[in-house]
């Protein structure tokens, strides 16, 4: 089992419960308050292709926002990590990250993003990313069959 430090550290407990050295190659997370690194999720198809997905708190200008990255696991470390989704623009606070990720049985992976509190009247706002969940391809890309795909400003 993967388990996420909010700290920055991402571990693997074997099946007798002993907690592993942390696992190499971790993107640096902005660890302030509520945020850090968030969540892990394996790649629906693991077994073969050894994808791990990670949601964190990204820094950047403006503050912060969530991100997720991919890498594969060999090991005990990440090799060919990319970020596949950033949230732009980011913003101030360290609270109401949101940072869930869950695969459909499509294979596409869904991401929600937390109201930031200081911004959540932002989160009825379709033209942002916070307080949203977010649905992306396993690459990155955006299905063409997601709601508002179609729709100017979403």
């Amino acid at each position: 089992m993967l388990v996420t430090e909010r700290a920055g550290r991402l571990r693997l407990v074997d099946k007798d419960g002993q907690l592993g050295k942390p696992i190499a190659g971790v993107p640096q997370a902005q660890v302030a308050g509520q945020g850090g690194l968030l969540d892990v999720a394996v790649s629906p198809t693991f077994a073969q292709d050894r994808l791990v997905y990670l949601s964190y708190a990204e820094p950047g200008e403006g503050g912060a926002g969530t991100a997720v990255a991919r890498a594969r696991l060999d090991a005990g470390k990440f090799n060919d990590l990319q970020v596949i989704w950033r949230q732009v623009p980011k913003v101030s606070g360290p609270n109401h990250w949101g940072s869930r990720l869950v695969f459909a049985r499509d294979g596409t992976l869904f991401v929600t993003t937390g109201d930031r509190f200081a911004h959540r009247e932002r989160a009825q706002d379709l033209a942002t990313t916070i307080g949203k969940v977010i649905r992306i391809n396993a690459d990155g890309s955006i299905p063409q069959d997601n709601p508002f795909v179609k729709r100017g400003g979403a």
